[in-house]
């Protein structure tokens, strides 16, 4: 089995569902009518294009949960990148065995190899700044997991998993408590002292208001390049600062030129296209 950070036991049953979803009570009815039952071929996971690489781990796991006698031999591991003809992984066993389990390896290896891909492209573009690249909780329900994990197989890093792991203040939250101090205070009061506490400002007024108090991160969302240079200057207890909104590769260099810490990007993980991976008879 391929050591990865992501354990059997938290991907096991998303790989469960996402087989039977394909292979219902039936099985490969096309495979099953056309293959002879001890046919055993290799086929190669081929990168179609260049990228970064990840859910190699998911992939070795599908087919082994389709049929453990299945030898999967990777060439690479998560992370790599990956030119246009590089083979991934190579299978070897029944070839029934194999085709039934394609789909859905490729699936996955392709929709988090994508995320890792984006994820790497505005790492880069960014390298040269202190900024990190951020994932946020737009994701696919039920895949969190894997595509936050995509996300650090990219380079970036994560922000919290859920609702249950961090506070992070948003202006509805504002508009039910209070000001920005109060909700802070309640915040502060009625959590954890491990749980960090962030608030999302939506100008510079807010901003001021926020900077002042013990709040351990601030989310600046949609702020202009000027606006953010300013709140920069203005952060003399070095609380950590997040740029959100509206970020693309165009404009992300000249956001982390300001001396932001984090910029987050739901793209990354809801709209990232699927790396280009096929599955390759020997």
């Amino acid at each position: 089995m391929i050591q990865n950070t992501l354990t059997k036991f938290s991907v096991e049953k998303v790989i469960q569902d996402a087989l039977y979803e394909d292979l219902g009570q039936n099985g490969d009815i096309t495979s099953n009518s056309i293959i002879d039952i001890e046919s055993e071929d290799s086929f190669y996971m081929t990168a179609r294009e260049e990228g970064t690489v990840s859910g190699i781990f998911l992939a070795c796991l599908t087919f082994e949960l389709v049929d453990k006698n299945l030898e999967f031999t990777p060439n690479i591991k998560d992370g790599d990148k990956v030119k246009k003809g590089d083979v991934i992984a190579k299978i070897k066993g029944k070839t029934r065995s194999i085709l039934s389990g394609e789909r859905t390896a490729l699936n996955f290896l392709s929709h988090l190899s994508g995320i890792a891909t984006s994820t790497n492209q505005m790492v880069e573009l960014i390298s040269k700044t202190k900024a990190k690249i951020v994932s946020t909780r737009k994701t696919t329900p039920n895949l969190r997991v894997l595509e936050k994990n995509a996300v650090k197989d990219g380079g970036g890093v994560n922000h919290r998993f859920g609702l249950y792991d961090g506070i992070l203040i948003k202006d509805n939250h504002i508009a039910a408590s209070g000001s920005i101090k109060e909700t802070i205070l309640k915040a502060k009061k009625n959590s954890g002292h491990m749980v960090k506490v962030e608030i999302e400002v939506d100008n510079i007024l807010q901003f001021k208001e926020a900077v002042i108090t013990n709040v351990d991160a601030i989310l600046l969302d949609n702020f202009s390049l000027n606006d953010l240079k300013e709140a920069v200057g203005l952060n003399k207890n070095n609380i950590i600062l997040e740029a959100s909104g509206k970020i693309n590769e165009k404009n992300i260099f000249e956001i982390a030129k300001t001396g932001i810490d984090l910029i987050s990007s739901g793209w990354i993980t809801h709209s990232s296209p699927a790396l280009d991976i096929g599955l390759d008879f020997e």
